[in-house]
């Protein structure tokens, strides 16, 4: 039997590669002849470089960017050819802040920018750049400061500091310096920069904002689009679906040109996942929770309909699992099975996440040779 292991990654437990390794050992102590494909994936958010690396090889490239609150961070690139590869959260994301330090009013995606300047200077004519897992919410003002925009010292304070713009904001440098260059925002995230779906409203929460402070990120980044990009009958990129991205990140490079795809369809097709599915006999993915956001467009979905398209069964493996049978069916997964319902509870599930990832690949191996 030829198994496809295509996990993400489960948050904050294991990494993607991680987790594509604990259910090929746990299902080949339950099927020693099995041979398994290890593709390990990711949606654009962290992970994102070192999935691409381990597909398509390349040079990781290592810069000195700041950081969310103004510090220093080191962040990695990947460069194949003329084509770089980096993700927002190196340079912003959720695990540079402790959680008692989280402010989205006042953290900054400056380093995305500044790793930006870094891979077209190394010479990419296209930059791709994973979505996800940001602890801001400046509408991207701080990596537009960073490749040229003005007032440089109005975009760099993070999001509290937009709302009191009082004139339009020069773009035209941020736009020079990547003149040329094809930008990517990789995300499946489709929600608008304002309002009650946009990024304050469903991402500010998770980044330290009350409902107060939602309400006045809100208002900044209003200003900021009113100083950058005044919306027209038509509307304007404020409301292009994944301009809510990483705290406005999403917007802050349609400002520069850059064009919204999906992450996980650009990660499928870099590990050339449609191939390996047409060759298995059954493809496994998995994520840390396997819920109603995980039929709309997430990874797990987009590896099930590769499977579905070819005609080969797909198992999701999760942390948890919180789907209808029906539905999950309807997506293309045969069948859904849940880490803490294996481990007996919550918390030995994420005590030994590697370990109970394992037990329960062989179980499902062992189910599945049982099968008549």
């Amino acid at each position: 039997m030829r198994i496809v292991i295509a996990p993400d990654k489960f948050a904050g437990t294991l990494t993607a590669i991680e987790a594509a390794r604990a259910v090929a050992d746990g299902w080949r102590s339950a099927d020693p002849d099995a041979e398994t494909e290890l593709v390990p994936l990711s949606d654009g958010g962290p992970g994102f470089v070192e999935v691409l690396h381990a597909a398509l090889g390349g040079t990781l490239v290592s810069r000195e960017v700041t950081g969310p609150l103004g510090t220093a961070v080191t962040a990695r690139y990947l460069l194949d050819g003329e084509t770089a590869y980096l993700e927002s959260a190196q340079a912003c994301g959720l695990h540079l802040v402790p959680p008692e330090l989280r402010d989205p009013g006042r953290t900054t995606s400056r380093g995305v920018g500044e790793l930006v300047a870094a891979a077209v200077a190394d010479g990419a004519r296209t930059v791709v750049i994973g979505l996800g897992g940001s602890v801001t919410n400046d509408g991207g003002a701080g990596m537009l400061a960073a490749l040229g925009a003005t007032p440089r010292a109005g975009l760099t304070g993070g999001a509290a500091p937009l709302a009191a713009l009082s004139g339009p904001v020069d773009l035209e440098p941020a736009r020079r310096a990547v003149a040329g260059v094809r930008l990517v925002a990789a995300t499946d995230v489709d929600n608008p920069l304002l309002g009650e779906h946009g990024a304050s409203a469903v991402f500010g929460p998770q980044k330290g904002a009350d409902p107060e402070q939602v309400r006045r990120l809100d208002a900044a980044l209003a200003a900021f689009a009113a100083a950058t990009d005044p919306a027209g009958p038509d509307g304007g990129l404020r409301d292009v679906p994944g301009a809510g991205a990483a705290g406005g990140l999403g917007y802050g490079l349609l400002l520069l040109g850059g064009t919204v795809e999906s992450g996980v369809a650009r990660v499928l097709a870099a590990v050339g996942l449609a191939g390996l599915a047409a060759a298995a006999d059954l493809v496994i993915t998995g994520e840390g929770s396997f819920d109603s956001q995980s039929l709309r467009g997430k990874l797990p979905h987009g590896v099930a309909r590769t499977a579905a398209a070819h005609g080969v069964p797909c198992l999701v493996l999760a942390g948890r699992v919180a789907v209808d049978r029906d539905e999950a069916a309807a997506a293309g997964v045969t069948g859904s099975y849940a880490l803490i319902d294996s481990a007996g509870s919550v918390e030995a599930a994420l005590a030994r996440p590697a370990e109970e990832l394992r037990a329960l690949a062989a179980d499902v191996a062992r189910g599945w040779r049982a099968r008549p």
